[in-house]
């Protein structure tokens, strides 16, 4: 039966305790972890999100009464120890931080009775992802997941001191606002109190921040809860936070800068990493070119190369063929793997099939110089020859090639290098390689929409100097635009925002809304604008990312406390889940049930 408190207060967490306090009389309180019973004397581990405590009861210390409850207790009751600090006993246990001390108990209280959990309390759990979020109130017990959410917290508070040092304003923008459709799908509120309409869950606070801008506040940031109705990855929920921030009267190098010193404080304050300022600088052409990628892993070599001029009178008709067709022919050589299995080799080909390849075509350079190759008998000597050595081919190396259009060369062979990175084993999990990709592309054509549409959102500057090639050539406009990047990961980024009303007006034209369009969804900010707008610029970080990338975890699903699934659901609460009919009358909803085969 569950005993009351009173009368008894807790001074130390259990992982506070130390060799310092030996001799105090103390009172903790906490979950068993375990329990063992060696007949005169009774070993107990206690445990809360401070650390793991050990605890022993003999009948001498604690007399019969407070003996026999300890001989009941059993994992993830709840207790208050009482006892005396002392030196422990047995060998000192390393792995612990309180491994030098134990707690000789002198009573003992049952605050909560626990049934048996469904999965071992423990760090580096091996049970079911799907169990452990389905009872996550338990998972969240574990010390390696207490220690995440810990250094989550000590993180966003590292955050919140150095922005306000550097001058900014924590301001609360709307969670319940106007749906505006220009990028990932919106999540959408009925309104009881206006029927038909609804508010939408913000995707950011972008345009609110700009009006923060427009009214003066001059440097705001906030710790902002957002909201994509999209597929999930490990990396995405449909709910996420991000550090948002908005400067006035600035360019690309000032919000760089102060991101930069954030970044910096934060990995010194959390995991005692010394980021190496400024951070280096690549554009988004030589990203792509070099890495197949708009966010590279830098961790590692094996780099893009173009070998288009080099086969583009060969006689393979892939090579050719896509020469042809206005694409390219690039590779990446894999040090020390020609005598890689066929059978690993087609698996390779298929996984570059997943990224929209027709195949890789690959070419051994064995240890004896000679070739042994997927295309050897379509060209001469003296072309493979030419080909190995424009790839920096030595004996034992085995190249890969992707020949189609360069979107697609680029998406497979970029893909590849950080697969063949994880398989062989050429990644420095210790390593935190920050970059900064610049000079993004300020459109990208969509197929699906025939025509242009914003890379990263309306609202982005051109470079000043190709401010004329939105008339004549829109899709070489580049942005001031630029990405955070760490590890292969885009932590977050952010733009150099439009202030000026022509430009702006123009941006929308090259973006296909009429002035009507235009007007109706981003009114409240073009009025605003009217009446005196300061250029500036922003960013976001993606707080669940960086938390997780910090911890080394596989997903930001070990650094939230209570993440969805893939599907988006909870499998705790089963969220979504269906309303009653009294609710849906009160927003004048009805909900008609779609027969898919129909």
């Amino acid at each position: 039966m569950a005993e009351s408190m009173k009368g008894l207060k807790r001074t130390h967490r259990c992982g506070e305790l130390s060799a310092a306090n030996v001799g105090e009389i103390v009172t903790v309180m906490g979950w068993v972890q375990k329990q063992r019973n060696k007949g005169g004397i009774i070993f107990v581990d206690m445990r809360d999100r401070a650390g793991i405590l050990q605890v022993i009861f003999e009948e001498s210390d604690c007399g019969t009464e407070n003996f026999e409850k300890a001989s009941t207790l059993r994992s993830e009751f709840v207790i208050a120890v009482v006892g005396k600090v002392e030196k422990r006993s047995g060998a000192v246990n390393e792995n612990l931080s309180t491994g030098e001390i134990e707690i000789r108990a002198t009573e003992v209280r049952i605050l909560s009775e626990a049934e048996t959990p469904p999965f071992p309390i423990e760090a580096e759990s091996k049970t079911k992802e799907e169990l452990r979020l389905k009872y996550r109130y338990l998972d969240l017990r574990r010390p390696d997941l207490q220690n995440n959410l810990i250094l989550r917290s000590k993180i966003c508070t590292s955050i919140r001191n150095y922005m306000a040092g550097e001058g900014f304003l924590e301001i609360e923008t709307p969670i319940l606002q106007k749906s505006t459709p220009e990028g990932a799908r919106d999540y959408l509120v009925p309104s009881r109190v206006h029927p038909g309409s609804f508010y939408a869950l913000p995707q950011s606070p972008q345009l609110f921040k700009q009006l923060l801008m427009c009214s003066g506040y001059d440097r705001y940031f906030q710790v902002a809860k957002c909201f994509r109705d999209e597929d999930l990855r490990a990396d995405r929920q449909p709910e996420f936070t991000q550090v948002d921030l908005e400067m006035s009267f600035v360019d690309v190098d000032d919000v760089i800068a102060v991101t930069e010193g954030m970044v910096a404080k934060v990995c010194k304050e959390a995991i005692g990493h010394e980021v190496s300022l400024p951070i280096q600088r690549m554009t988004w052409q030589e990203a792509m070119d070099r890495f197949g990628s708009d966010k590279p892993d830098t961790r590692f070599g094996m780099e893009l190369v173009n070998v288009s001029d080099v086969v583009a009178n060969c006689g393979f008709g892939v090579f050719t063929g896509a020469l042809a067709n206005g694409g390219s022919v690039r590779g990446i050589n894999v040090k020390g793997q020609a005598e890689m299995p066929r059978k690993k080799i087609d698996a390779l080909v298929d996984f570059a099939k997943g990224y929209g390849a027709k195949g890789l075509a690959y070419l051994c350079v064995l240890p004896d110089g000679t070739y042994k190759s997927s295309f050897s008998k379509f060209m001469t000597e003296e072309e493979l020859a030419a080909l190995v050595a424009a790839m920096d081919g030595q004996p034992g190396d085995l190249l890969l090639f992707a020949a189609d259009k360069l979107k697609i060369v680029w998406s497979v062979l970029g893909a590849l290098r950080c697969e063949l990175a994880k398989q062989l084993e050429l990644i420095d999990p210790d390593k935190f390689n920050f970059l900064w990709i610049t000079e993004f592309p300020l459109l990208e054509w969509s197929e699906d929409d025939n025509r242009f549409v914003a890379m990263h959102h309306p609202f982005t500057m051109p470079m000043d100097e190709d401010l004329p090639m939105l008339d004549t050539d829109p899709g070489k406009v580049r942005a001031k635009a630029y990405d955070i990047v760490l590890n292969g990961v885009e932590l977050g980024g952010g733009s150099v925002r439009i202030f000026q009303d022509d430009v702006q007006e123009k941006m929308f034209e090259v973006l296909g809304f009429t002035k009507e369009q235009a007007w109706d969804r981003f009114g409240f900010l073009l009025s605003a604008f009217k009446y005196g707008v300061p250029p500036h610029a922003g960013l976001a970080i993606g707080l669940d990312r960086f938390v997780m990338l910090l911890v080394k975890a596989e997903s930001i699903r070990e650094v939230i406390a209570f993440p969805k699934v893939k599907d988006a659901s909870c499998l705790m609460t089963n969220a979504p889940d269906v309303v009653d009919d009294k609710q849906l009358e009160e927003l004048q909803l009805k909900i008609e049930v779609i027969n898919e085969e129909a």
